[in-house]
């Protein structure tokens, strides 16, 4: 897994970050995360899908409705989310590596509320996999490297880095899934 504390501890800049990595190690390092996410489910059943964890940190200042702010997510929430934002950096990167001008998002996530099951959480880990892996094979031979925007101040992204954005995302999410499936597991055996 690619370790991305030097960007994060703003020891660098997403480009020089990003300076050595090429499509090849992109396709590598998705398949690393999609292995990893099937991993940390591979024990799980449909209760701990829907299983609301204790989250006393859980805010999501960009929900679309005010009660759900402070709502923990399941694990069905979180996997659906951060697929969604793989897709997405994606996407926007196979466009910008053709020389596409930035323009926006290219997001959609499943609705969360209609994930139940666990055979649900890898159909979509592995539907997104597909998916991700298919964008790269878009990249033209000689990718436009050098189309860039700057997202916010400081922060300038080329289609590697925007593509990285996606995997740095859903790292951060890998936490999140472990504590919600270990809660899960802890009330199952308190159950029998």
């Amino acid at each position: 897994m690619l370790d991305f504390s030097p960007v994060r501890n703003k020891e660098l800049t997403w480009m020089e970050f990003a300076e050595e990595i090429g499509k090849e190690d992109l396709a590598r390092l998705t398949n690393e995360m999609v292995d990893l996410q099937l991993e940390l489910i591979s024990d799980c059943v449909d209760a701990g899908v829907v299983f609301v964890p204790d989250d006393p940190n859980a805010h999501d200042t960009y929900a679309e409705n005010e009660e759900d702010v402070d709502l923990a997510w399941n694990l069905g929430h979180v996997i659906v989310h951060a697929i969604a934002s793989s897709e997405e950096s994606a996407f926007l990167a196979a466009e910008m590596a053709r020389g596409v001008e930035p323009h926006g998002r290219s997001r959609y996530e499943v609705p969360w509320q209609e994930v139940s099951t666990i055979e649900q959480c890898r159909h979509y880990i592995e539907q997104s996999r597909r998916m991700i892996l298919a964008t790269l094979d878009v990249w033209p031979d000689e990718p436009h490297l050098d189309n860039t925007y700057e997202q916010r101040p400081g922060l300038t992204m080329n289609p590697v880095v925007r593509f990285l954005h996606g995997l740095s995302h859903a790292e951060s999410h890998i936490d999140q899934i472990r504590e919600i499936v270990r809660q899960a597991q802890v009330a199952r055996s308190q159950m029998k």
